[in-house]
Parts: C-alpha cells; structure tokens; sequence
C-alpha cells in the first residue's frame, strides 16, 4: 500500500508495505496543524502537548552581543558570558579573576611563559603588578632577558617584522626573528652591558657569589630601579614581588653571566633549589593561592609542583591552588603540560577539589590584555 505523507511542507510518495500507518517519528500521532506530533513516545524529540517541564539544559538562552551597546572591555567581556565559545571562557576567567582580587587572603601568581616581552606584553605584566593583582611571578628566562633588553633600549628594544622574511639575510644582519617580531643583536649586547654595569656594583670586587635565580632577579630589578629603567624586574623589586624561574640556564639572562664567568670577573652560582623554598614559604603566608597562568611550560609547572612538594616535606597537609585562570591555545591530548587541563591538575594535588578556575583557549596576545583592562575596568568601577 501507497501513501501521501506530509514532511515539512512538501509531499512524497513513502512505500510502507502492508502498515498503512501514517509515517512519524517515534510512533507518535500527527498535529492536527501537520505533521508534528501530539503525544511523545519513549525516545521522543517532543515533550508532551500542555506540560510545562524545567529543563536546566534550555533555560539560559543566548543573548547575541550588540556591539552598539558594548563601549568598554568589560561591557564587551560581560556580554560575551552570554554568548557562546571562547568568549564565553574570557568572561568566565575576568569572573575568576575578580573573584581572586577580592580574596583579601588569595596570594595570586602569574605564570608567565611564551615570548610575552617581545610581543608587547610586558607593560600589562607590570601593570599587573602595580594594581596589586599579582604577588609574584614565575617566568621563562627568555622573557626576563627581552625585558632588559627594553630596559636598557630605555623603550621598546624590540621591531615589527615579517613572518615571510629571508631568514638568512636577517643573520647576515644580526637580526633575530622571533615570528613576526624582530630583534637587532646589537640590542641583546646593550642589555648584557647593562647586566654587567649593574653587577660589577653588586658584586663589590668579589668575584664568586653564591644565591638563588629570585635573589638575582631582584638585584638586577634595584639596579634597574636605581637607573631609572622601568621594566618587570624594576617594578617588581618596588613592589616587593618575588620573581622566580625553574629553568634559568635557558635563556640569554643566564648566558650572560656564563659570559661573565668565562671571562674571570663573576662567578655566579644561582641556587635554583633555594628557590623552591621561598616559593613555599610564599605559599604558607597565603591562607588561600590562585595562578594565572600564560602559556604553560616550566612557570606553569614550577608553579603547581610546590604543593605535591610541601605534602611530602611537611605534617601539614595542603589542598591545592584555590583559584586558577589559563590562558593557552595547547590541546591536552597529546599529554603536554601545557595542554593539560586544572581538572587534570587536582589529581596531582595541585589545585583543591573546590578550586573555581577558567580556561580560555586564545592567543595570549589577545586575551592577556583584554582580559586585564576589562579586569581593570571592573575595579575603577567599584
């Protein structure tokens, strides 16, 4: 048997064999209106005509954003909590950020890695800093040396460049490309004369000294202080923010002072394990702690491996960051540290099982400063 079905408006011809039943989904019967059915059956799409059910899955519709009415980061960040994605994930991060800012007992560290400093970032690092929104900070050596580097060019050391430039004409010029960033050696050089100048005073005549990387970090940020060159280091040393990094060695920060021992005037042994002890004591005069982090890498692991640590050391048992926003465009499936998730973390016992964290997964370029001045914009406005 033959028979007309309505689908969506238009009509076709369905062979149904021997049924003669009308085609539905689900079994259930047509909609006097058309086609649609009025009674759901056991895997239906339609709830049942005249019930009105509380769905929690559909009771948050999304609101597009009017660019007509958003005139600030914050206006344009609150809308996009509305909305769908990334952006959505930026507004959930500006939400635990502020969130953190207002823990008066939150000890906030920013993890600090990529090449941050030489795409511009740096001044959002120190303003960071200067409206208290950070208490100390972790990064790669590399970003700590591009910051002398600005510091000793007095402004930016650093030059728009091509991604498609001919690489080898560049070293012909000792001009370093860092993607679509270049950087003149001669600048690397002016840095380490600077470096050189600021130790040869601390160093007093001695030629051995023996301190951790945040000791070094913090003598260099006084020295730059004291010549009026504004830079992370200098702000954070004003500021009494410890500066930490896991992996000194791998950087032209430390390549310099490798220079300097080569040539018989400074030997410098950086205690890195030192270090791990004044992170934790930093840890300890915090009731609660909370990271943000860019990127991943050595600062973002250095970061969360202080609790694992102070669990084994000590009776006291620790639970973790309380807060954490990320900022990394990395995917956790292929096991990397900067691809895992702060879900991941809490079975390290990295983060507490009640940790509020947002994770955005955007160029840190775009959501680094955008994020800050909305967060910026939330705190002039209280």
């Amino acid at each position: 048997m033959r028979r007309r079905v309505s689908l969506g408006g238009g009509r076709r011809e369905t062979d149904r064999g021997d049924r003669g039943e009308p085609f539905h989904r689900s079994g259930a019967s047509d909609d006097s209106a058309g086609g649609f059915p009025e009674r759901a059956g056991a895997h239906a799409r339609y709830l049942p005509r005249g019930v009105d059910v509380v769905n929690p899955h559909v009771d948050r519709p999304v609101e597009p954003i009017d660019p007509e009415t958003c005139r600030s980061s914050l206006q344009i960040l609150r809308a996009l909590g509305r909305c769908s994605f990334q952006g959505r994930n930026l507004s959930r991060a500006l939400e635990v950020l502020e969130n953190m800012h207002a823990d008066e007992e939150c000890g906030v560290v920013l993890c600090l890695a990529g090449a941050m400093v030489p795409a511009g970032m740096g001044e959002v690092v120190c303003r960071l800093m200067e409206r208290g929104v950070v208490q100390a900070v972790v990064s790669t050596g590399a970003n700590l040396s591009h910051d002398l580097v600005n510091a000793a060019a007095g402004g930016p050391g650093h030059f728009l460049g091509d991604p498609e430039a001919d690489d080898d004409e560049l070293y012909s010029l000792r001009i370093n490309r860092i993607y679509d960033t270049n950087l003149p050696e001669d600048n690397y050089h002016a840095a380490e004369v600077l470096l050189e100048e600021i130790w040869r005073d601390v160093a007093g005549g001695s030629d051995r000294l023996e301190m951790p990387p945040s000791e070094v970090f913090r003598l260099t940020g006084k020295g730059l202080r004291e010549r009026g060159r504004r830079s992370i280091l200098s702000v954070a040393e004003e500021r009494k923010i410890p500066v930490f990094c896991g992996a000194t060695s791998d950087s032209e920060f430390c390549l310099n002072f490798a220079k300097f021992r080569h040539r018989g005037w400074l030997h410098l042994v950086m205690d890195e394990i030192e270090d791990l002890f004044r992170f934790g004591a930093w840890i300890r005069s915090h009731e609660r702690r909370g990271t943000l982090i860019v990127g991943g890498g050595v600062p973002r692991n250095w970061a969360q491996q202080i609790f694992p640590l102070l669990d084994m050391i000590e009776d006291v048992t620790y639970s973790g960051y309380d807060y954490g926003v990320r900022i990394c465009t990395d995917t956790m499936v292929y096991g990397g540290m900067s691809g895992c998730t702060l879900s991941e973390s809490k079975s390290w016992g990295k983060y507490a099982s009640h940790a509020r964290y947002a994770e955005v997964s955007v160029d840190a370029t775009i959501g680094l400063p955008f994020l800050t001045a909305a967060l910026f914009d939330s705190l002039d406005a209280e």
